[in-house]
């Protein structure tokens, strides 16, 4: 989804998304960045990009990101697994990646990371996608408003379990796939106050290594984008701010 009708000059952001999720589910996002050019795009293997298999992992998804980028500089925000993807490629490339906004990214490399969580349950059926897509989701949503899908929607999902088995693979793992230290570009860690425990923790864990305050949206869970659109455009603003302040 490219939301290029903006004013000339206009500061740019790249929204990066999670797993199962896809560009549209920042629409209203979007619709309150009036003033922003904003790119939000299908990471591989999900939605539009379903035919694009997800093999590589997060080097992948990092050149993917950094290929959107090209070489203009903008700012970026990842929501939940998309906040791993901009924290690497920030990391690598902080002359195009202006400023960083990263929302409750998962750290299952932690040891206190539950286990009991929709990714370590789909985690556990990952010979085979499609199921694992289905668990994940059926964790998320409830079986109820799982089987109140169309079939064509249901299948469609589980048609995304290759996609979903490859992101949850690349972060289970010994060791971050980021080194905090190495960050170098101005960064803004959010969490909701009314997610998970260790959604929020997490998320305090990340400011606190990264030397930053945590940004709290009010009233949010973890999909605070769809929930709450217009507070997650605000922290959008919070992170194109702090680009700005970096070239002062």
């Amino acid at each position: 989804m490219y939301d290029d009708d903006r004013p000339e000059h206009a500061p740019r952001l790249v929204l990066v998304h999670g797993v199962m999720d896809r560009a549209s589910s920042f629409g209203r996002v979007v619709g309150n960045l009036h003033d922003v050019v904003v790119v939000a795009y299908d990471r591989r293997g999900y939605a539009h990009s379903s035919g694009v298999a997800a093999t590589g992992g997060l080097d992948e998804q990092v050149d993917d990101l950094l290929g959107i980028l090209g070489d203009t500089p903008a700012s970026v925000v990842g929501h939940s697994m998309g906040g791993v993807v901009a924290l690497i490629a920030a990391e690598r490339r902080p002359d195009v990646v202006e400023a960083l906004g990263v929302y409750e990214p998962p750290m299952p490399w932690l040891d206190w990371w539950p286990q009991t969580t929709a990714g370590s349950q789909a985690a556990a059926e990952a010979s085979d996608p499609g199921a694992a897509a289905e668990r994940f989701l059926r964790v998320l949503v409830g079986d109820e408003s799982w089987e109140m899908l169309p079939m064509r929607t249901q299948q469609q999902r589980r048609d995304e379990g290759a996609a979903l088995v490859a992101d949850l693979q690349s972060i289970r793992v010994a060791t971050p796939p980021f080194d905090t230290r190495a960050v170098s570009v101005p960064v803004t860690v959010a969490g909701g106050s009314a997610t998970r425990d260790h959604h929020i923790k997490g998320a305090a864990f990340l400011a606190d290594a990264l030397a930053v305050p945590l940004h709290t949206v009010e009233g949010a869970g973890h999909n605070a984008h769809q929930s709450h659109p217009r507070e997650f455009a605000a922290f959008c603003r919070v992170v194109l701010a702090s680009a700005r302040e970096s070239e002062l």
